[in-house]
């Protein structure tokens, strides 16, 4: 729980008592005061070796806790069962071909050690071309099923990103995978998409009624943008097959399936230098990709750090934190972006009935925000709280997410700080000067990075690729252990790596407040229920996020050896009942839709989750909220034809050099552009490129 310490001596001469000030994990503050110097420096070293040389997970508090009172009575562990959950979303369930099938091929873990034991997959697609298709991911993160809209049939799949590289490389295999994805449902009639919004984008609506002017913009121009180059490439491929002697395509019933890589687009492209990359949409012709302008887990622990620092000794003083600086971190301009991305896939699978792939790097941080929260605004029994807690377990826990490295649970000797060293006598222990930045030098790191992948060298650091998610890395094969826990020679210890925690689940639970706080009658669980589940995050308490996937919770024994953090809430379910929650649903009825669509633009603080008061945080909203909250998440749209976007290499094929102009102003207010030639990037000040590379070459 502890976040910083602070050890403050005092010269004899002060008459001052010696302190030490603690600040945990949930932003509360604790101060201890001290009659003597000796007592204090002693407190204060054995909180620090009790925090920093635990040394493994087993020695946490989870492993020794017992459960009192109601709890003894609940089992938080059965609460999420997979076959039943894929059965409620119709795959496996007799009498309802749906396309899809479970596989069993990773029962023991072996094909993919951090994915589940039991994927969703094509029922075309056979254990064959998933072996074959399997290196072609990173860390063999197939693209899998986590998601199927029951009315349309649509799909939400997550991977991890392409081994393309330099060369780029393809695998047929993954291909064809890609392409049974979006084929297991029928497009519907081109009707349809009246039905969602019209060509001006006016008739979206929220849960609690129509979206402001704004929003309607940006979404409408988002998905004009997608439709527009979904449909130039259409176009294209029509020619094409004309020339061919082929018959024409029917055009207004072709989905327009997507995959979103939720990187940026400079980003993605930068990764190939270390043989990853994004998909080469010449080999994925059947579908439309989005780029996401959502950051890393470094740019997001920094704007973490500079709330922290916008907050700091306002516990201990009159004055309320300083918003200036609240406003300058970025906090709420990353909640805004997320929760954008997550509105464009909702619309795309509830509104336009299409299928989309989720990805980043890895697959397990930006992803599984994206992923669950589109989840949640398309389907209301996520929206309660058996309903949320089986999100969480599916694609959170089951799916795979680096709890143990971004929460940083045993601790880091850079988080405890003496101050005044001359006046202590002791060697001050300060924070790495890097710590809070998104990287050090992006060139620098990039060489290093490349010397690593293209020499080979062995790296027993399975977390850290050279992605914006992590560090230099091995890029090779199959790799063990997280970049986030180092291990010392000789033993087993485990400690903390400061550059690999991030609020990336302290994240997702502020943007499932930002939906709740939207639609206030749409969830069954209160404010009280994300704020202790985020302090149960840090606490240790419970060992359901001491682990970092379903194989190390299973080798731990982790469910038979420690209580889940379910018991706590469902022992005690009365105190995190929302009071305007309306189960109805009738699509016909205004604020009772089934699906609601975040408002990015009313972003707004987690008052209570920093300990401070809605006032001191939110109001005026003018001096709080950055003029940025709202703008389109979307940096580029590319198909095998047309790719427009910032850091993308942007074309349109020679027969729709015409209509190109109409595209391209349909596309200004998004700040795209469309080119009608192949065109060099264009040139960055030295200043502007080290900032863009260095949030993926870490």
């Amino acid at each position: 729980m502890i976040a910083f310490c602070t050890y403050r001596p005092t010269h004899p001469a002060s008459h001052q008592q010696p302190s030490i000030r603690v600040r945990c994990r949930d932003f509360t503050f604790v101060a201890f005061h001290f009659l003597g110097e000796d007592k204090a420096r002693d407190v204060y070293d054995t909180i620090k070796n009790l925090t920093c040389r635990i040394g493994r997970l087993e020695k946490l508090y989870a492993f020794s806790y017992q459960a009192q009172g109601p709890e003894k009575e609940v089992n938080g562990w059965k609460v999420y069962d997979p076959k039943k959950e894929w059965k409620r979303q119709g795959v496996g369930a007799k009498g309802r071909d749906k396309g899809w099938r479970i596989t069993e091929l990773n029962e023991n873990y072996e094909y993919s050690p951090t994915y589940p034991a039991s994927l969703v997959v094509p029922a075309a697609i056979s254990d064959n071309v998933l072996n074959y298709s399997g290196p072609y991911r990173s860390r063999v993160r197939i693209p899998v099923l986590t998601y199927l809209h029951p009315v349309n049939q649509c799909s939400i799949t997550r991977s991890s990103q392409p081994m393309v590289g330099i060369r780029g490389n393809r695998n047929a295999q993954d291909e064809k995978l890609v392409a049974a994805i979006f084929s297991t449902s029928k497009p519907r009639s081109p009707h349809s998409a009246n039905l969602a919004q019209s060509t001006d984008g006016t008739s979206f609506t929220s849960a609690e009624g129509p979206t402001e002017s704004s929003t309607l913009t940006t979404e409408a121009m988002q998905d004009e943008a997608i439709a527009k180059v979904s449909q130039a490439s259409d176009l294209e491929d029509s020619f094409q097959s004309e020339e061919d002697g082929d018959s024409p395509r029917l055009y207004g019933a072709t989905q327009h399936n997507l995959i979103v890589d939720a990187r940026p687009t400079v980003n993605a492209y930068a990764m190939q230098a270390v043989g990853m990359g994004s998909e080469n949409m010449d080999n994925y012709r059947f579908a439309t990709k989005a780029y996401l302008g959502i950051d890393n887990i470094h740019v997001m622990r920094d704007s973490l750090n500079k709330v922290v620092d916008a907050l700091k000794e306002s516990d201990v003083t009159p004055l309320p934190p300083n918003r200036e600086m609240l406003a300058k971190s970025g906090w709420l301009k990353h909640i805004s972006n997320m929760l954008d991305g997550v509105a464009l896939i909702a619309r795309q699978v509830g509104l336009h009935h299409s299928h989309v792939l989720i990805h980043c790097s890895d697959g397990w941080d930006r992803t599984s925000q994206l992923s669950a929260l589109s989840q949640l605004c398309l389907d209301p029994y996520f929206r309660t709280l058996e309903g949320f807690i089986v999100l969480v377990e599916k694609d959170w826990l089951s799916f795979g997410h680096m709890f143990r490295h971004r929460s940083g649970f045993l601790g880091s000797e850079k988080w405890f700080e003496i101050e005044n060293e001359r006046i202590g006598g002791s060697r001050v222990i300060l924070a790495d000067p890097n710590a809070s930045r998104p990287g050090g030098n992006a060139f620098e790191n990039a060489l290093l990075s490349a010397k690593g992948f293209f020499g080979k060298h062995k790296n027993d650091s399975r977390e850290s690729l050279v992605d914006s998610d992590n560090e230099n890395g091995d890029t090779q094969g199959s790799r063990r252990n997280s970049a986030s826990i180092s291990r010392s020679k000789g033993d087993d210890k485990m400690a903390t790596k400061v550059k690999e925690t991030s609020p990336v689940f302290h994240q997702f639970l502020d943007a499932t407040l930002q939906l709740l706080h939207q639609h206030p009658t749409r969830f069954e669980f209160n404010e009280r229920f994300l704020r202790r589940l985020l302090y149960h995050l840090y606490s240790c308490q419970y060992g359901t996020f001491l682990y970092d996937n379903e194989k190390q919770r299973m080798d731990a024994k982790v469910q038979e050896r420690t209580r889940s953090v379910w018991d706590y809430f469902l022992a005690r379910k009365p105190m995190f009942m929302n009071d305007q929650y309306d189960s109805t649903i009738d699509d016909n009825v205004p604020g009772k839709e089934r699906l609601i669509f975040p408002d990015p633009a009313k972003t707004r603080w987690w008052a209570e989750a920093f300990g401070r008061t809605d006032e001191e945080m939110n109001a005026p909203r003018a001096q709080v909220v950055p003029s940025s909250l709202g703008a389109s998440t979307l940096t580029g749209v590319e198909t095998a034809d047309v790719s427009i976007g910032a850091g993308t290499v942007e074309t349109a094929p020679n027969a729709l050099k015409n209509g190109a102009a109409a595209i391209a102003a349909g596309l200004q207010g998004l700040s795209l552009s469309a080119k009608t030639s192949t065109m060099m990037p264009r040139i960055k000040s030295p200043e502007n490129v080290r900032q863009e590379m260095e949030v993926e070459m870490q």
